[in-house]
C-alpha cells in the first residue's frame, strides 16, 4: 500500500508538471505566433527550391540559375545598339523628319567616305591618328602600370606618387594643353604626351585599387608558404590586380581616342581631327559625320580587343558575364 500511495503521488506530480509545462507552453506559442507563421513559411519557401533527389536538385538549381542568372550572351550583342541607331537614322532621314544640311542620311555620308577613301586622303589621315593614339597609349600604360606597382606595393610609393597622381587626375587633362605646347613645342610630342596622360590615370586608379584590395589572408599565406617576392607577385599579386587592371586598360583605349579627336584640331596637318576642322569651316556636315564615325569604329574595335584578351587571360573566373 505504502508503494501504491508514493506511486499514485508522483504520477499526480508528473500530471501537473505536464498540465503547468503545457500551459507555458501554449503561452509563449500564443506570444509568438506570428514569428512562428513566419519562420514555417521560410521554411517552406527553402524546402521548395531544397533539392529532393539528386537529379531533382540538380535540376531546381538549375532553374533557379537561369531565373537569377542574365543568361547567355547573344552573338554579336554588342553591334544591335549601334545597328538600331542606324536604322532609326536611316528611317529619319527617308521620312524627310531630318536636316540633310545639319545631319545628312547614312547613304551621303557613306558616299562621301568612299570618296575619301579612294581619293587617299582619308587613308593618309587615319594611319597619322593610329600612330598618335598608338604611341601615346603604350606610354601610359607602362607609364599606368609601372606606378601602380610602385605605390600598391611599397608604403614610400604610395606616398610619394599616390596623392600626385590623384592631384593630376583633379586637374582636367585638356586644361594641360597650353603649358605642354610651352614646354615642349606644338609638334607633335606635346600631342603624345596629353594622350598618355589621359590613358595612364585610368589604368593607374584601377591597377592600384586593384592591388589595394587582395585580401590580406593571401599575403599571410605566402608569408607562411615561404614565397619570394618574385613569386608572390607573380602567383598573387598579378592574378589579384588583373581584373582592375582590364577595366582600366578599357578606359584608357577609349580615353586615347576622346583626346585624339581634340588634339588633332590643334596645329595638325593631317588626321581625322585635321579634316573634321577643315570640314567644319566648310561647313561639310558629312565629312564631320564620316570622321565621328571612325572614331566610334575604333573605339569599339579596340574596345572589343581588350574584351576578347581580358576573357582568355580571365578565363578561371565565373563571373555573370561569364
Amino acid at each position: 500500500m505504502t508503494i501504491s500511495t508514493s506511486t499514485s503521488t508522483s504520477t499526480n506530480t508528473s500530471t501537473s508538471t505536464s498540465t503547468s509545462t503545457q500551459t507555458s507552453t501554449g503561452t509563449d506559442t500564443a506570444v509568438n505566433a506570428a514569428p512562428t507563421v513566419a519562420a514555417v513559411g521560410a521554411v517552406e519557401a527553402v524546402a521548395a527550391v531544397e533539392p529532393v533527389g539528386a537529379g531533382d536538385g540538380s535540376r531546381v538549381r538549375r532553374r533557379r540559375r537561369r531565373g537569377l542568372a542574365p543568361g547567355r550572351p547573344w552573338p554579336a550583342s554588342r553591334l544591335a545598339g549601334p545597328l538600331l541607331l542606324i536604322a532609326l537614322w536611316a528611317a529619319a532621314s527617308a521620312a524627310g523628319r531630318l536636316d540633310t544640311g545639319a545631319i545628312p542620311a547614312p547613304w551621303t555620308v557613306l558616299k562621301t567616305g568612299v570618296h575619301l577613301w579612294t581619293d587617299g586622303t582619308l587613308t593618309t589621315d587615319v594611319l597619322t591618328s593610329l600612330e598618335r593614339a598608338g604611341y601615346g597609349f603604350a606610354i601610359g600604360l607602362v607609364a599606368g602600370v609601372t606606378l601602380a606597382l610602385a605605390s600598391g606595393l611599397t608604403r614610400t610609393g604610395e606616398a610619394l606618387i599616390d596623392g600626385t597622381v590623384q592631384l593630376n587626375r583633379a586637374i582636367p587633362t585638356l586644361g594641360l594643353i597650353p603649358l605642354f605646347i610651352l614646354w615642349l613645342g606644338i609638334g607633335e610630342t606635346f600631342k603624345i604626351a596629353i594622350i598618355a596622360i589621359v590613358v595612364y590615370i585610368p589604368i593607374y586608379l584601377n591597377t592600384h585599387a586593384a592591388l589595394s584590395g587582395i585580401d590580406h589572408r593571401f599575403v599571410e599565406l605566402a608569408e607562411v608558404q615561404g614565397l619570394s617576392k618574385v613569386r608572390f607577385i607573380r602567383q598573387i599579386v598579378i592574378p589579384g590586380a588583373l581584373p582592375g587592371f582590364f577595366v582600366g586598360l578599357r578606359l584608357g583605349v577609349t580615353g586615347s581616342w576622346l583626346g585624339l579627336v581634340v588634339l588633332e584640331q590643334i596645329n595638325a596637318t593631317s588626321g581625322l581631327g585635321y579634316m573634321m576642322f577643315q570640314a567644319q569651316n566648310y561647313g561639310q556636315s558629312d565629312v564631320i559625320l564620316v570622321g565621328l564615325l571612325i572614331y566610334g569604329v575604333f573605339g569599339l574595335i579596340s574596345d572589343s580587343a581588350v574584351r576578347l584578351i581580358e576573357r582568355r587571360v580571365l578565363s578561371w573566373r565565373r563571373t555573370l558575364s561569364s
